[in-house]
């Protein structure tokens, strides 16, 4: 069994109380030697204690023994590739100790390189003619993809309240647009009603409580619309979870609070569609077969690979993997993380990924394995999504999408049996973006890093035209 350390959460919780390791010893019944270590991490957390401190302290037994240090560490990690910390950078052990000894430290570090690239994206975003207060302003997007990934993009109480739906209504996969559809109406009263494109203009869903109606556009597919209603009873049935899980955030907008409540409405949708151990125990059977999953559950690929970065369950845990969606113009509309993998926030991720390929051959499923500039690799996966088509002008909607995990876990996947490792030095080099990318003569670089500079001989013509 496991032992659990808790040092550094107790250390906190004594100082928050204002105790002395004297004190603290008398309210647990023991001695103040004790507590001290326990604090160093040189004794594990028993049981007694943890009931103790749950007594005396009210505090939530998952709380204590949840261990986020290694998510903590991840980030960690990722902060310090940053090129502005190239000249002397900490050593994994460092960082370790900094994550166990210090985590408040650690974490303001990370709150305060978060702020620098917000600003540096900014400011590369908007150039130098909007005002500083735009600049200092984080999107949603980031601040909700934050909030997900301090979550491990999991969020128990959801997944129990889908569960518990569908254990009061059992549903086959392709009844569950018509058991959606009951139970609207019968516990609530809300009809659902599909309306033609024309009347529900530029909505694909609208859902008019007081009038208890929920207009669909016929734009939308079975999948997507079985995922709407199941996106609406959400709100309707479990707006209180929504309100608690996002109790104790710092949202400072009413529009990034309601865009959350959205995203974790979703994640209510997509748990109550492919409900977790039924999922799970199907992408380990299927070797991550996306499109034997999304025919199993009746709902679209793109669904599935979203659901794939929510197996995160502490006792049965799947592949970890990020998904990223992007335009045609390289702009990215949707990101989810449960890997160590940098996401580019607003665009211009790397050209040598193939993720930008998947545009010339839609529907396709593109493996490719990559190297990030710190030396880490992914196996992943570009396809094109397809966007409600309803009109001439609505043809050539695609999007493309990215799913990926690290190399560790690549063998589980099914497209690897096709496929396999190449030589190291055969791995595709991505960066994040040209902005903050170190390498050089890279053939696709569009824009001068910000942090290194490149060579220049007026004898020489390079790749590009940033370096000769």
């Amino acid at each position: 069994m496991q032992k659990t350390f808790i040092g550094t959460q107790l250390r906190q919780l004594r100082r928050e109380k204002g105790q002395t390791q004297v004190e603290m010893g008398r309210v647990l019944g023991v001695s103040a030697a004790y507590i001290n270590l326990l604090e160093k991490n040189q004794r594990s957390l028993s049981v007694s204690i943890l009931m103790a401190l749950a007594d005396n302290y009210n505090v939530d037994w998952r709380d204590v023994v949840m261990d986020k240090s290694a998510n903590l560490l991840s980030d960690l990690r990722n902060a310090m590739q940053d090129p502005l910390f190239a000249a002397r950078q900490p050593d994994l052990h460092e960082m370790r100790a900094a994550v166990d000894h210090a985590p408040s430290l650690v974490q303001n570090f990370l709150r305060l390189h978060q702020s620098h690239r917000t600003a540096m994206d900014n400011v590369m975003k908007f150039g130098n003619e909007r005002m500083p207060t735009e600049l200092l302003t984080a999107s949603p997007e980031a601040i909700i993809h934050d909030f997900f990934r301090d979550h491990f993009n999991y969020f128990d109480v959801l997944e129990q309240a889908a569960e518990a739906l569908r254990r009061e209504q059992p549903s086959q996969p392709y009844e569950m647009q018509s058991m959606l559809q009951q139970r609207l109406f019968t516990k609530h009263g809300i009809v659902v009603e599909t309306q033609p494109v024309e009347k529900m203009k530029d909505s694909l869903r609208i859902f008019d409580a007081e009038a208890g109606i929920i207009k669909l556009s016929e734009a939308l597919d079975y999948q997507n619309r079985t995922f709407q209603l199941a996106h609406i009873l959400c709100f309707v049935e479990s707006e209180t979870i929504l309100n608690d899980i996002t109790s104790d955030s710092n949202f400072e907008s009413q529009r990034a609070l309601a865009r959350c409540h959205v995203e974790l409405a979703n994640y209510f949708a997509a748990a109550l569609l492919m409900p977790y151990d039924a999922f799970h125990a199907m992408a380990e059977q299927s070797k991550y077969d996306i499109d034997r999953m999304a025919s199993a559950f009746a709902v679209s690929f793109e669904q599935v690979c979203q659901r794939l970065t929510t197996l995160q369950r502490e006792t049965k845990r799947g592949v970890p993997f990020f998904f990223l969606r992007v335009d045609k113009a390289g702009n990215v509309t949707k990101r989810f993380n449960a890997t160590s993998f940098n996401i580019a926030e607003h665009g211009g991720s790397c050209p040598v990924w193939n993720l930008h390929t998947a545009f010339r051959t839609p529907g396709v499923i593109l493996p490719q394995y990559v190297e990030l500039t710190d030396g880490e690799k992914f196996f992943t996966l570009a396809r094109t999504t397809e966007r409600p088509v309803f009109s001439m002008q609505t043809q050539d909607r695609r999007l493309a999408i990215s799913l990926g995990c690290d190399i560790k876990h690549a063998s589980k996947l099914i497209y690897t049996s096709a496929f396999p490792k190449p030589a190291n030095d055969a791995f595709s080099k991505i960066g994040i973006n040209c902005h903050l990318c170190l390498r050089h003569n890279c053939s696709q670089r569009a824009h001068d890093p910000l942090f290194i500079e490149l060579n220049t001989d007026t004898t020489r013509r390079g790749e590009t035209r940033y370096e000769s």
